[in-house]
Parts: structure tokens; sequence; C-alpha cells
């Protein structure tokens, strides 16, 4: 079996201090991360990368500022970090690529499909940012599940809790990955966030949705704590040419707790395209 070429880095992007992950020799994808406490590359999709590099991609994981091992910015907000996620494809010369992202992640890859002629097709995992909505009760739930993101101060005991509900299989909620989330929710990431409540907020994607040239696999748990379906059958319904699935037994992330067949689907959705 021929071994899998990965990498870590640091890039300079936008003037700052940039991590990323590369791994595999195949066709590009970009991979971005969510927003909660403790997320970056490495830990949102450390089931996925290698695999999906031995399916024959080459996948480029990179730290959004204010995240992981990327420094700070200055300008906390998601439409700064459109920018930075776009100049950093610039940076890597990658001419045409896939794009996935997880939760806030996903507004993200959609405004690349979106805005960038150079993105293909498009993976959408649980998003509350990029979804409508929803029903009354889907919006409770999900200004709750917002409230207790903000309100995180850094320690073990608390990020335990948060990824006991992040995932549904419990059993993936070790002390490596705990220790490993924790300790990226600390130090200047959490001074990031706390500035990032402050920042202007980004524009709606909503009205340009429906204009989406990319193919879109959507990809939902059925017991996210701070999404709902519904908002995953409305974001299914404004885009074309998409797909839905939703997993039982799953939570906020689906590559985590179903990674097998998350990285299945992804990769025939993907090949398809070629």
């Amino acid at each position: 079996m021929q071994k899998l070429h990965r990498s870590h880095d640091y890039v300079e992007v936008l003037g700052l201090k940039t991590f990323y992950i590369k791994a595999g020799d195949g066709y590009p994808i970009v991979l971005c991360h969510g927003g909660s406490p403790g997320t970056c590359s490495s830990v949102n999709w450390k089931l996925n990368i290698d695999p999906l590099a031995a399916a024959g991609f080459a996948v480029y994981a990179f730290d959004q500022p204010g995240f992981g091992l990327t420094d700070n910015p200055k300008d906390y907000s998601l439409d700064f970090r459109f920018v930075h996620a776009r100049a950093f494809i610039d940076l890597m010369k990658i001419e045409r690529y896939h794009v996935m992202g997880n939760s806030m992640g996903a507004y993200l890859a959609a405004r690349l499909a979106l805005e960038d002629a150079r993105a293909q097709r498009l993976v959408l995992v649980s998003s509350n940012t990029l979804a409508p909505k929803g029903s009354l009760e889907s919006q409770a739930k999900s200004k709750k599940h917002a409230e207790e993101l903000r309100a995180y101060a850094p320690s073990f005991e608390n990020m335990l809790k948060m990824t006991q509900g992040t995932l549904y299989r419990q059993d993936l909620v070790t002390e490596e990955l705990v220790r490993e989330r924790y300790e990226m929710s600390t130090g200047k990431n959490y001074d990031a966030q706390l500035a990032r409540p402050n920042a202007a907020k980004s524009k709606s994607l909503d009205e340009q949705l429906p204009h989406l040239k990319a193919k879109t696999l959507i990809l939902w748990g059925r017991n996210d704590h701070g999404t709902s379906l519904d908002q995953a059958v409305l974001l299914f319904q404004k885009i074309p040419q998409s797909e839905l699935h939703i997993f039982d037994q799953c939570a906020h992330w689906v590559q985590w707790d179903h990674a097998a067949r998350f990285n299945a689907l992804v990769t025939d959705f993907l090949k398809a395209g070629a």
C-alpha cells in the first residue's frame, strides 16, 4: 500500500501566521472547521483527513483566525474569516477544488461556492449559522445553544460537558479528545472567543443560496443539541441540486459520530463530479 503523504506547516495569510494540514495528492478539497470553543482543523477533522486523502483527494485543512494555532486577527468577523479562507486558497495556488464546512464553517464553504469560480462541489455539515431559522421551537433551541457556547470558560470539566453535547457517541468522548479541545480553547483562543460577539455581523446568504451552482451534499444529525431537523430540510429546499442525509443517533459532529459512513458518502459524492 502506498504511503500517504501528510504534512503540517505555517504560512502567512493576510499578515497572520496560519496553521494548516495537507494530506494526499489528488483532487483538492478544502475543509472549514466550526466556530465553537476548542475547534480547529486537527480536532474537527481528525477522523476524516487521512481517509479522504487515502480516497484520492489532496486535503487542505486550515485553522481560521482566532482558532487553533493560527494568529488572532484584528477583525473577528465571519466576513474577515471568509476573506482569509479565500486568501489561503490563493496562496496554496489551488486552481479548482471541492469545499466542505462544519457548523459555522459551512457558512464559509457556501460563500466560497457562491463567490469563487474555482469551487466545484460543496459539502455542508450541521450548520445553524447557514440554515434558515426554522420554527419558533428551533429558534429557541439555537439561541440556548449559542448562549451556552458564549458562556464557556476554559476548564477540563467545562470542555468535557461541552464535548458530551457535541457527540452522540459517548465512547468517543475520550480524555485525549477533551484535553486537546480544552487546550485549543485557552489563551489567545479564549481572548478571540470573548472578542467575537462584538464583531460586525456577517451578511446573510439566504437570498443567494437558491442561486448556488455547485452540487451540494448536506449532512445532519437527528440528535443535534444546537440545530433542528426542520432547519436541515429548509436548507435542502433552498439549495438546488442538493441532497440531504440525516443520521439517527448522531449529534453535531456527524464527521465524528458516523465517521466511516460520513467519509464514504463524501468520497462518493465528490468523485461523482470528477
